[in-house]
C-alpha cells in the first residue's frame, strides 16, 4: 500500500471550506502534537545496557494468576514466581499482565526498584467488561446506544483493578464486526462505524477518567486490534484479512481515530495479516499510517505471541528474523514470546537494527510509565491495605443499569410483555435459566461471586409469589437431559406463559470461538417446539455475543428478548425489563440476517448495479439470493419498547446545506401507547451519485429521548458537511456537491421519515 496522508491544503481543496479545519470528525483526524519526553528519560537511556533496553520492550504473562486469566490464552511457557522477580530485579522485564493479586505486584515493584536503575514496573491485564464487578459484554452494552453509559462502567473497572496495582487494561477492542461467525465480535461495538466511533471514545475516556493517567484511580487503554481483524474471511478467527486501503480508511481506521483522540496513549497490533503483510510488521500500517499520518506517540504492544507468528505467517524465517521485522515495523514491545528479550542485543551489535530504532522504542516505553506516574511513584496503585474498592454497592447498581440498558427487544405480540409480577402462574425453562456463570460472557477472569445472579432468581425477587414460579432446564446448551422436555412440557402445561431461556453458552463466544453456524443448537430448538407445541404463549429470552439467524425461532413465540451476556446483574437487570419495572430501550448493534447463509451481512452495504425494487416479490435478475431478500429479518438499530413510539412530521428547512454551514433536521416522535418509552431516534443519509460509490444508508447521528405516554418530543440532528466526508479516488477524504437522501427512523431498513436534500457546488 501507498502512502497517503492528508495535510491542511488537501482537506481544504478536497471540500472546499476552511471551517472543515475545525471540524474534521473523528475517523478523519489530523495529526496531534507528539508529547516530550522528561529529560530524566534520556539519561536513563544513556545509562542502560542493551540487555536492559530490551528488557523494558518485553513483557510477559504473570506467573501468579488465577486460573481463569491463565486459561485466557494459549497455553505457553511462563516463567516461576522467583524467576519473574530476579529479571525484574536484574531489570530484564518491563512488566507482567493478568494476575489481580495486589501482594505479587508489590513483591515484583519491590524486586525492579532494588534493579541497577530502578526502572518501575508496568502491570496489565484484560479488562474487557468490568474487573471484579462485570458488566454487559461490550456488544451487548452498545446496544444501549448510549456513550456516556459506556464510558462510566468503563470508569468503575478502572477504579477496581487499580486497585490492586493495574496500570494499563488491553481494551477496549475497536473492531468494527460484521461476520457473525467471528467469536471476538462479542468484544467489540458492532457493525457500525459511527457508533464504534462513539463507543471506542467513551470506552478510552472512561479507563483513562479526566484527571490524567498518573491518577491512581486511571489505567492506560489499548484499542485494538490494529488494524481490520474483524474483517477476518469466513468469520474465523487469526484469518488473513484482505481489505483496500479505501475500506481500511473509510471503515477500520476511524474508531481507532476516536480512541487515540480521545487520549489512549497504547495499542495492539492484530494477529490478522493485511494484503499478505502481518499487522506485526507492517511498516505501512505501523509507522508510515499510524506514527506518521496520525503522530501517534504512544507505544505499540504486540498480541501474545504475535511477533512470533510472523514464522508461522511464513513472513518470518526464524525467531531473529521475527523480531527484526518487528521492531523495523515499529512494534516497541513483544508480548510473551520473549524474542525481543533473546534477540534485540544481537541484532543491534550485528548492525541489522540500528540503535536509535531501540532507544525510540524504550523512549515510549518510559515516557508512557511516566505518564502514568510510576517513576514519581512506583507503588501508585499499589496500596494492599487501602480500603477494598471492589464489588461496592454502587457499582453493581451501574452493572443492573447497565444490564437492563443493553436488553433488546426483537417482537412482542399482543403484548404478552411486561409480564404481571403477581397472580401469573410462570415456566422458566432453558440452559440459561440458572445459569449465573454462563450469563458473565466471555473475558470475565476476575470476577466474584455472582451465584445469586441467575434469571431464576431475579424473576423470584421481582414476583410477589415466587412459589407461581416453577424452573426447568429442559435441556444442556448442546446436550439432551433425560426427561428434559417432558419435565419441561409439564411445567408449561401448568403455567399461563413460559419464559424459554436459550441461546449460546459463554464459552460459545470470545477468540478462537469462530462458529460455521449462527443459529441456536438443535437441542434448545427441539425443546422449543415442544414447549411451544403445548400452546402456551412462549416468550424467548436469548443468550448470546453474536447475531444470530433466528428464522425458525421467530414463529414459535410471541415475544423475543436479545439478553447478550449481562454480566453481575443480570438476572436482576432482566427481571427488571421482563416485569416492566424498566421498559426495553436496547437497540442491535448488528444485523440479525434471515438466514445464516447471508453472513457476512451489514446494513451500510453497497446497493449494486442490480438493486432489487421490490424486495418482498424477489425480481428476477436482481441482487437477491434464490429464496430471500437481500435485507435483515431484524435490521443495525431494530428494537421494540413497551410504548407505541410513532414518527410524525419532519422539517429540514430549505433543504440545502450551504458551504460553510449546517442542515438543521426536527423530527417529532409521538408515544401513542399506555406506558413510557425510550425511543432511539437515528438519523441516515445517502449520497445519490459520487465518483465511489456509496451505501445504501449510513449513520449519522442519533438520539435517546424518553417520551411519556401519550406524550411526544422534538428530536434535533444538525448536520454539517464534514458529516458527508468520504474516502475518495485519491485515497484522502472528499464531500462532493449532489443529491442526498435523509431519513429520521427508529432502524435502518425502515424507512421512517424521508426527504431529500442538495448540497450545492
Amino acid at each position: 500500500m501507498t502512502r497517503s496522508g492528508i495535510t491542511r491544503r488537501q482537506l481544504l481543496v478536497a471540500t472546499g471550506a476552511a471551517t472543515l479545519l475545525s471540524q474534521v470528525p473523528m475517523g478523519f483526524a489530523l495529526g496531534r502534537t507528539p508529547i516530550k519526553a522528561p529529560a530524566f528519560i534520556e539519561d536513563l537511556i544513556g545509562k542502560m545496557t542493551l540487555e536492559e533496553k530490551a528488557g523494558q520492550l518485553t513483557l510477559f504473562a504473570a506467573a501468579m494468576q488465577n486460573g481463569a486469566a491463565a486459561a485466557a490464552n494459549p497455553v505457553t511457557a511462563t516463567s516461576a514466581v522467583t524467576a519473574q522477580i530476579a529479571a525484574a530485579k536484574a531489570g530484564q522485564l518491563t512488566g507482567v499482565f493478568n494476575s489481580s493479586n495486589v501482594l505479587y505486584h508489590e513483591r515484583l515493584q519491590k524486586a525492579a526498584m532494588r534493579s541497577r536503575l530502578k526502572i518501575p514496573m508496568l502491570f496489565a491485564a484484560d479488562v474487557i467488561h468490568g474487573f471484579t464487578t462485570v458488566f454487559p459484554v461490550p456488544l451487548g452494552e452498545s446496544a444501549s446506544f448510549e456513550p456516556d453509559l459506556a464510558q462510566r462502567t468503563a470508569r468503575a473497572a478502572a477504579m477496581e483493578a487499580s486497585a490492586v496495582g493495574i496500570d494499563w487494561t488491553f481494551a477496549p477492542m475497536v473492531d468494527i464486526a460484521r461476520d457473525a461467525r467471528w467469536g471476538r465480535g462479542v468484544e467489540g461495538a458492532g457493525e457500525d462505524v459511527l457508533l464504534g466511533r462513539r463507543m471506542a471514545q467513551a470506552r478510552v475516556r472512561g479507563f483513562q477518567g479526566d484527571k490524567g493517567l498518573d491518577d491512581p484511580e486511571a489505567v492506560v487503554a489499548c484499542p485494538k486490534h490494529f488494524c481490520a481483524y474483524g474483517a477476518a474471511e469466513g468469520g474465523l478467527d487469526y484469518n488473513t484479512t484482505d481489505v483496500s486501503e479505501r475500506v481500511l480508511r473509510q471503515t477500520y481506521f476511524p474508531p481507532f481515530q476516536a480512541g487515540f483522540d480521545a487520549g489512549a496513549m497504547t495499542t495492539m497490533a492484530s494477529f490478522n495479516e493485511i494484503s499478505g503483510i502481518p499487522a506485526t510488521a507492517n511498516k505501512w500500517l505501523l509507522d508510515d499510517v499510524l506514527r506518521g499520518e496520525w503522530d501517534f506517540s504512544g507505544v505499540v504492544v504486540s498480541d501474545y505471541t504475535g511477533d512470533e507468528e510472523l514464522i508461522a505467517h511464513g513472513f518470518a524465517r526464524d525467531g531473529r528474523d521475527a523480531t527484526r521485522l518487528a521492531i523495523l515495523a515499529g512494534v516497541d514491545m513483544s508480548m510473551q514470546s520473549g524474542l525481543y528479550l533473546k534477540h534485540l542485543p544481537d541484532l543491534v551489535k550485528s548492525g541489522e537494527v540500528p540503535m536509535a530504532v531501540i532507544d525510540r522504542s524504550v523512549r515510549r516505553v518510559l515516557q508512557l510509565k511516566a505518564q502514568l506516574g510510576l517513576f514519581d511513584d512506583p507503588f501508585r496503585r499499589i496500596k494492599p491495605q487501602a480500603p477494598s474498592r471492589q464489588r461496592l454497592p454502587e457499582t453493581l447498581e451501574l452493572a443492573r443499569e447497565a444490564a437492563r440498558k443493553s436488553v433488546v427487544l426483537l417482537k412482542n405480540d399482543d403484548d404478552i410483555l411486561p409480564l404481571r409480577s403477581s397472580g401469573q402462574r410462570i415456566a422458566l425453562i432453558g440452559p440459561v435459566a440458572q445459569d449465573w456463570d454462563s450469563t458473565k460472557g466471555p473475558w470475565t477472569l476476575f470476577n466474584g461471586d455472582d451465584s445469586g445472579s441467575d434469571l431464576a432468581q431475579g424473576m423470584k425477587s421481582a414476583m410477589a409469589d415466587a412459589s407461581l414460579l416453577r424452573v426447568v432446564a429442559g435441556s444442556g446448551y448442546a446436550t439432551a437431559l433425560a426427561g428434559g422436555i417432558q419435565a419441561a412440557v409439564e411445567a408449561a402445561r401448568a403455567s399461563d406463559v413460559v419464559v424459554m431461556a436459550i441461546g449460546e453458552s459463554r464459552d460459545d463466544s470470545g477468540e478462537a470461538h469462530s462458529h460455521t453456524s449462527i443459529t441456536i443448537p438443535k437441542v434448545q430448538l427441539d425443546l422449543l417446539d415442544a414447549v411451544a407445541a403445548t400452546g402456551k404463549p412462549v416468550v424467548v429470552v436469548l443468550s448470546n455475543g453474536r447475531a444470530l439467524a433466528l428464522d425458525t425461532v421467530v414463529p414459535k413465540t410471541k415475544a423475543i428478548l436479545v439478553a447478550w451476556f449481562l454480566g453481575s446483574s443480570s438476572g436482576a437487570g432482566l427481571a427488571d425489563v421482563l416485569f416492566g419495572k424498566t421498559g426495553p430501550s436496547g437497540r442491535l448493534p448488528v444485523s440479525f440476517p434471515r438466514e445464516p447463509g447471508q453472513v457476512p451481512y451489514y446494513y451500510d452495504h453497497k446497493i449494486t448495479g442490480r438493486p432489487d425494487p421490490k424486495p418482498e416479490a424477489l425480481t428476477a435478475f436482481k441482487t437477491h439470493y434464490t429464496t430471500i431478500p437481500n435485507s435483515a429479518l431484524f435490521p443495525f438499530g431494530h428494537g421494540l419498547t413497551y410504548g407505541r413510539p410513532e414518527y410524525g412530521a419532519l422539517d429540514i428547512g430549505d433543504g440545502k446545506l450551504q458551504a460553510a454551514g449546517t442542515l438543521e433536521v426536527r423530527a417529532t416522535v409521538h408515544n401513542r401507547g399506555d406506558r413510557a418509552a425510550e425511543e432511539v431516534v437515528q438519523l441516515y443519509v445517502h449520497d445519490r451519485a459520487a465518483s465511489i460509490t456509496r451505501p445504501i444508508q449510513e449513520l449519522k447521528d442519533f438520539r435517546k429521548v424518553a417520551i411519556a405516554a401519550g406524550g411526544s418530543a422534538e428530536v434535533r440532528f444538525t448536520l454539517r458537511r464534514e458529516d458527508l466526508l468520504f474516502i475518495g479516488q485519491d485515497l484522502k477524504p472528499t464531500v462532493e456537491p449532489g443529491v442526498f437522501d435523509l431519513w429520521v427512523a427508529p432502524s435502518a431498513e425502515v424507512d421512517g421519515l424521508h426527504a431529500t436534500f442538495e448540497l450545492p457546488a
